[in-house]
């Protein structure tokens, strides 16, 4: 892809989330990993992070760092390519004793993190959002000290292939079907990067990254069993393929 039209795209993604930011406040945010999957005190991937020294990728309106440094992060680093999220984050987090470092800007460009300085990278539902996973994951892996952790959750990738009519399920587009494609969702312009998990994996051992786990485990609670099928996620599809996934990796 030319380099122009990845700017296109994240100028257009800047702009879209700019305007969505007030309706995703303190959504998809640790302890929560995302829709139906479960949550960090079930699945204790980050383990003890007191003293450890966190970057999130897509921090939005800054509750899971929040999170971070309720749980003892010694720094709390952040970077998002909304302006509004951004400031968002900033008053959230302003009455923390924790050093806070937040940066506006793509997750394919390093605008002055430094290398090899943390402990935990991590993405709460926002890796999709790249228009260049190569290069992210590269960026991310240059973040990490040796033997650091990465850790993602995002869409699954079935979930969009996959439509819900009434009580039937159909499948409306390939697995195969990969690259960057309008986000279904939203009515504005808004780029997602639809690709295979074997896609990931391979982009994260190509980054030099070493898988540790794959949770793709569906958690529907009773409450939430009813609902409008017209909502994104629903119980329906996710008692039928994941909703969401997540992956642990670490530093070689």
């Amino acid at each position: 892809m030319l380099e122009s039209d990845q700017e296109e795209y994240i100028l257009s993604n800047k702009k879209s989330w700019d305007d969505a930011a007030p309706r995703f406040f303190g959504r998809s945010s640790l302890p929560v990993y995302g829709p139906f999957l479960p949550t960090e005190e079930e699945l204790d991937l980050f383990g003890d992070v007191s003293g450890k020294k966190v970057l999130e990728v897509g921090c939005g309106s800054g509750h899971s760092l929040k999170y971070m440094a309720s749980n003892g992060a010694s720094e709390l680093w952040g970077i998002d390519l909304s302006d509004i999220q951004i400031e968002t984050a900033r008053v959230l987090l302003s009455d923390s004793h924790t050093k806070v470092n937040l940066f506006q800007g793509p997750m394919e460009k390093n605008p002055g993190i430094p290398i090899e300085h943390f402990d935990i990278v991590y993405s709460i539902y926002a890796i999709g959002w790249t228009v260049d996973l190569g290069q992210t994951l590269q960026n991310l892996y240059s973040y990490l000290k040796p033997g650091g952790t990465f850790i993602f959750s995002w869409e699954h990738p079935l979930h969009s292939r996959i439509s819900q009519n009434g009580e039937q399920i159909v499948i409306h587009k390939s697995y195969h079907d990969e690259g960057l494609q309008q986000c279904e969702p939203w009515d504005s312009p808004a780029i997602m990067n639809q690709l295979k998990i074997s896609t990931y994996i391979n982009e994260l051992i190509q980054a030099g990254f070493q898988l540790e786990k794959v949770v793709e485990d569906v958690v529907i609670q009773e409450e939430i069993k009813s609902g409008d099928p017209a909502v994104w996620y629903t119980h329906k599809k996710a008692s039928l393929v994941p909703p969401a996934f997540i992956i642990k990796c670490t530093k070689k």
